[in-house]
């Protein structure tokens, strides 16, 4: 059975805009933005035309079935949503000088409104997905800037692994290390994709095997560093000055650079070199900073992903998500990623 979706209008959105703005202000116009599949985000437009946006972690605007574990942040990988994981990761991400919309109000009272809600800045520049499309050598001074703030989050290290509102509180994640949590979750993914596509459950055995020698590659390591998780160019908004605003931020962890890197590599594709720690930034001087990667993190880190863009799509269209056609399109891609793992020749970096 699915959530009635009742979508707020105007009226139910006007008292968040006067306790975030102010007594005197109105709203013109509301418009849900499309592409969230875990929170709603809408943009109001004012009165006197400026324009801010409102996100709510309310059921009615999650399309993802739950399974019960949705707020355990103990789990690396559970559902990053809530208002709590965003406010963690918005303070750390401003504490280390990385850009992401300024907040103007959170309220979890639901005195304005009957769900968790937060008003931020509207950045209304394009994504950097949209600027690399229309013109990469324009975007090139933005993924510059986004190669520094990837640099600065490298550099912050924390005591342990996991979600930073859990970290940041002191709290310890399951899994025993990165590379623990990564093997869990690869199958519990491989098993979920093999009970929906015939293709991924005539080759589940061979493809475990490959997960397990993949992971009893990587040497262990202590070394902890923030990573958004899902960084792809259209979690990047440019704002008026050309700089990297980054959104989405709810899944903000402490891991191993590597997993960063290996999502990176998959979104960003021929433009992901310019993202590479250490490489000078054209005309700025000494190197970026950033942990050197490693290789066999990496290629286990970037199959686990194909694994998860081939399940985690599968398991929200389980559900009345509304763009079908779109993750059907990375189901297919990620499910023939998936496959290549089992060439014998596949001795590629990932």
């Amino acid at each position: 059975m699915h959530t009635e979706r009742g979508f707020p209008d105007r009226e139910r959105l006007e008292g968040v805009a006067r306790a975030a703005l102010g007594p005197g202000r109105r709203i013109a116009r509301v418009d849900r933005l499309r592409g969230g599949s875990k929170k709603g985000v809408y943009r109001l437009t004012l009165d006197d035309d400026s324009t801010v946006i409102v996100y709510i972690w309310d059921d009615t605007e999650n399309y993802w079935p739950s399974d019960g574990t949705d707020a355990d942040h103990t789990d690396p990988f559970s559902h990053a949503s809530g208002i709590d994981l965003f406010e963690a990761a918005h303070g750390r991400l401003h504490d280390l000088g990385v850009r992401s919309p300024r907040i103007r109000l959170t309220d979890t009272s639901k005195a304005h409104y009957p769900a968790d809600i937060a008003v931020v800045e509207d950045v209304r520049g394009p994504t950097l997905e949209e600027m690399l499309r229309a013109d990469p050598r324009s975007a090139a001074p933005v993924m510059d800037r986004l190669a520094e703030a990837l640099g600065l989050m490298a550099d912050h290290t924390a005591p342990g692994f996991g979600k930073v509102a859990l970290v940041d509180n002191g709290g310890v994640s399951k899994g025993g290390s990165c590379e623990g949590a990564v093997l869990d979750r690869a199958l519990d993914d491989l098993y979920e994709a093999a009970r929906r596509d015939t293709r991924i459950a005539v080759v589940r055995d061979r493809l475990e095997d490959v997960v397990r020698t993949a992971y009893a590659a990587v040497p262990a390591r202590e070394r902890f560093a923030v990573v958004h998780g899902e960084l792809g160019p259209d979690h990047v908004l440019v704002d008026a000055r050309g700089r990297p605003v980054l959104i989405d931020v709810e899944g903000l962890m402490y891991f191993d650079v590597e997993w960063e890197h290996a999502f990176l590599r998959i979104r960003f594709g021929d433009h992901y070199a310019r993202l590479l720690p250490g490489r000078p930034a054209p005309g700025r001087g000494p190197d970026r900073g950033g942990a050197e990667l490693d290789g066999r993190r990496l290629r286990f880190y970037a199959l686990a992903m194909r694994l998860s863009l081939v399940a985690g799509p599968l398991r929200l269209l389980d559900g009345d998500f509304p763009d079908r056609d779109f993750m059907l399109g990375i189901v297919e891609h990620n499910l023939r990623e998936s496959l290549a793992f089992l060439e014998p020749d596949r001795t590629r970096s990932p």
